[in-house]
């Protein structure tokens, strides 16, 4: 005789227990505990349904171990969307079979750009291969959409749309169509009848996501889920989420700026390393093909508290603005506010200006921003943030045509960084003359490189060979 049993699961981690508890103790969370109900029949509780008989058949069929140098690579098969930037953090496309979760904060754009990518791929079909992509939504109307669609030109009969949240007749659409790209609007929205649970909750998301992904491979058709964030920015869902899935994109960016950034924190079919950038237009996302020369399109040559750096994200060089701003404090406690870059990495240069340099920075409020809402996470710009914190506290400006790479260690040493030529002849392309880096880079790099090396072996060197007197800005922008 079948009965009902209470269970309580944690919303972060998935761990179940008989009884409701304030702490988890598998992951620490407060207060995530909630309560689901199960069938208990024969005596034994029953694990929770599969679904129906659709999700199901989807299993692929078991075969037998065989080599490794006779599985079939599919590098060949991806298929690329139409957006560079969005191809690139994927390792160059679409695999059949995929599974993608993109994450990011509500409004950042996550609709709009995998709108734009099913419509450029529902038009890039042929009559010998045509392309069909259905968009499956939870939480807006068919009409929602098609305004969305119409705005960024994205209005196309290949583009199918429904408005579904239940988990099996999701899936009785995608065998009927078989798209060519299916986008699920989100995962969160979506449940099995089967569990008695409210969508959203961990079971009805693990459920729901191990059930596309057998589809997903069984069938091989590439699904993209779009995934909800908690306020901490981290994604909704038990962890289990991320390792079902085959790819983890962030979506990031300032609803103030009109810059995206779109980061693959996994990826089971190329590299974490690969950055995209968009710009927001009201047409919809467009990528940036030269983001150095967007980053530091308003900057201002000659002004002291400002630097140039030269940063890798995945495959790229990128040059972007350092700025630092040093006032005396009225405060016992001077103020330390960083944006863009590691706290804790600032804080540990304005320690080795004061004792390496001699900067007396310890009753100063410090300020350091990089411009254009780009984060920054390689130690490679320490050098041009301490140049910058120098610049403003002397109130003498770098040399505007003078770029900065470097790791600055403990002792106030500049320390050699990885790809230094990749980042030079980014650097030489952009109109830079001089370069400062470690002198232990010198020796690696070619002679042809269009741009003026120069190599340090401190902090305190850096200092001598890039900060100017005002009046020579002046003089040179007058010759200029």
């Amino acid at each position: 005789m079948a009965r009902f049993q209470t269970r309580y699961i944690c919303q972060s981690c998935g761990h179940e227990s008989p009884k409701w508890l304030g702490r988890c103790s598998e992951c620490d969370a407060w207060d995530s505990f909630t309560e689901e109900v199960s069938i208990k029949e024969n005596g034994s509780a029953s694990a929770p349904k599969q679904g129906s008989e659709i999700s199901r058949g989807f299993v692929p069929n078991a075969s037998a171990p065989v080599p490794i140098t006779e599985v079939r690579a599919l590098a060949h098969q991806r298929r690329t969307t139409g957006i560079g930037e969005f191809d690139r953090v994927l390792g160059g496309g679409l695999v059949p079979g995929g599974l993608i979760l993109v994450g990011g904060d509500p409004g950042i754009g996550k609709s709009t750009l995998l709108t734009q990518v099913a419509a450029l791929l529902a038009k890039a079909g042929t009559p010998e291969d045509p392309t069909t992509v259905l968009y499956i939504s939870g939480e807006e109307s068919a009409e929602q959409i098609k305004l969305r669609s119409a705005r960024l030109g994205a209005v196309t009969p290949n583009f199918l749309v429904s408005v579904e949240t239940e988990i099996n007749i999701i899936l009785r659409h995608l065998d009927s169509t078989r798209p060519t790209l299916a986008v699920i609007d989100s995962i969160q929205t979506m449940f099995d009848s089967a569990l008695d649970s409210a969508p959203g909750n961990v079971s009805q998301v693990r459920t729901c996501t191990t059930h596309l992904a057998r589809f997903a491979k069984a069938v091989g058709v590439p699904l993209v889920l779009i995934g909800h964030v908690t306020k901490e920015g981290s994604l909704a869902g038990p962890r289990v989420l991320e390792h079902i899935v085959d790819t983890v994109l962030s979506f990031e960016g300032d609803q103030h700026h009109a810059y995206r950034l779109l980061r693959a924190a996994k990826n089971r079919f190329g590299s974490t390393d690969e950055l995209g950038i968009f710009e927001m237009h009201e047409t919809g996302l467009v990528g940036v093909d030269n983001p150095s020369a967007l980053f530091l399109s308003e900057r201002t040559e000659g002004g002291n508290g400002s630097a140039v750096a030269s940063t890798l994200e995945g495959s790229r060089a990128l040059l972007v603005e350092v700025q630092a701003l040093v006032a005396r404090s009225p405060l016992a406690s001077p103020r330390r506010s960083v944006t863009g870059m590691e706290p804790n990495r600032v804080n540990m240069l304005l320690a080795v200006l004061e004792k390496r340099v001699g900067l007396k920075l310890a009753e100063q409020d410090v300020f350091v921003n990089v411009a254009g809402g780009i984060r920054i996470l390689e130690p490679a710009t320490d050098l041009a943030t301490a140049l910058a914190v120098v610049s403003n506290f002397r109130e003498q400006p770098v040399e505007p045509h003078t770029v900065l790479i470097g790791e600055v260690g403990l002792a106030g040493e500049v320390r050699a960084v990885a790809q230094a030529e990749k980042r030079l002849r980014e650097s030489a392309r952009l109109g830079f003359r001089r370069a400062i880096l470690s002198k232990h880079n010198l020796s690696k790099l070619p002679r042809n490189l269009d741009i003026e090396i120069v190599g340090v072996e401190t902090v305190a060197d850096a200092i001598r060979h890039a900060l100017v007197s005002p009046r020579s800005v002046e003089n040179s922008a007058t010759s200029l």
